[in-house]
């Protein structure tokens, strides 16, 4: 078996940098330059903007950071240009030797989610390394995701502490059983991920734990000892590496924290042209790796 936390693990320690790019690409970030260039009435530019855009980004940090994440809203938004564009940004990735979760936070049961399964955790232009899957309707929305990890050694991380603001609404209500809704779903994920665990120790079922919920993070790592945390909110949500870093393990190790607009929007913080935006990308990427390092004492 190659199994998904194995190879994400290890190329977390090659690097030492558990930082992940998230592309959440929109037009209007693209250099005016670019923009005065092309037509964007026009698929075939769409396409070529998205594309060359988060390439751009991609080739920026390949050699730094160990995977992206790209959120599929925003090419989906875009229609067949947008999707066209993902799917060569997914190869453009994985060529570059960078690890692909893909955020889906796909969510069906039967024969749905099994359809969701075979197209993005299966052989297709579209396959991932991994997927967000949303596990609100129970384990059988579940068991077609996990049914893919195991026969491609692929990964799934299950949302369970989310970082926005009125998550609380519905993951901190509590039950009869006095566990609170996000407490109840770690305890699922422990289990489902039980038979993926790797050589590395780690599962290929992970969670999704905001870094905006620090103390939250600290608990449920004790109730997902196993789990694989992809950790988002760092940056323009308001997470710092102090919080972040709460999610991962006794070894600090386990987990990857996510940043996406404060990385690709990092030209604007630093000051500099808009066409210089993959040079200010590298340097913000950096500065997160830096500052992960020194909240884990690496």
């Amino acid at each position: 078996m190659n199994n998904f936390a194995d190879r994400l693990q290890r190329r977390i320690d090659e690097l030492e940098n558990p930082s992940c790019l998230g592309l959440d690409p929109l037009l209007s970030y693209l250099p005016e330059s670019w923009q005065k260039g092309l037509d964007f009435h026009n698929d075939s530019d769409i396409y070529l903007g998205l594309r060359n855009y988060c390439f751009s980004l991609i080739e920026a940090v390949a050699d730094i950071i160990p995977a992206i994440k790209p959120q599929m809203a925003y090419f989906e938004q875009y229609g067949v240009a947008g999707i066209s564009a993902l799917r060569d940004i997914i190869a453009k990735a994985k060529e570059l030797g960078m690890l692909v979760i893909l955020d889906g936070k796909r969510n069906d049961i039967g024969s749905t989610a099994s359809a969701y399964s075979n197209a993005y955790l299966a052989e297709t232009s579209l396959a991932a390394d991994a997927l967000t899957v949303n596990a609100y309707l129970g384990s059988d929305g579940i068991r077609p995701f996990l049914e893919k990890c195991r026969e491609n050694d692929k990964g799934i991380f299950i949302l369970c502490r989310t970082s926005n603001p009125s998550a609380g609404e519905l993951q901190d209500l509590k039950l009869t059983d006095g566990r609170l809704v996000y407490e109840a779903k770690a305890d699922l994920i422990a289990a489902w991920g039980e038979d993926l665990v790797g050589e590395e120790g780690i599962s290929s079922v992970g969670a999704v734990v905001g870094a905006t919920w620090p103390q939250q993070a600290k608990e449920l790592r004790e109730r997902m000892p196993r789990s694989f945390f992809l950790i988002p909110g760092f940056g323009a949500q308001g997470g710092t590496a102090a919080d972040a870093v709460s999610g991962f393990d006794n070894n600090g190790r386990a987990a990857i924290v996510n940043a996406s607009r404060s990385l690709m929007q990092a030209w604007k913080k630093q000051g500099v042209k808009d066409e210089d935006f993959a040079d200010a990308c590298r340097a913000e990427a950096i500065a997160m790796r830096d500052s992960l390092r020194e909240a884990l004492a690496l």
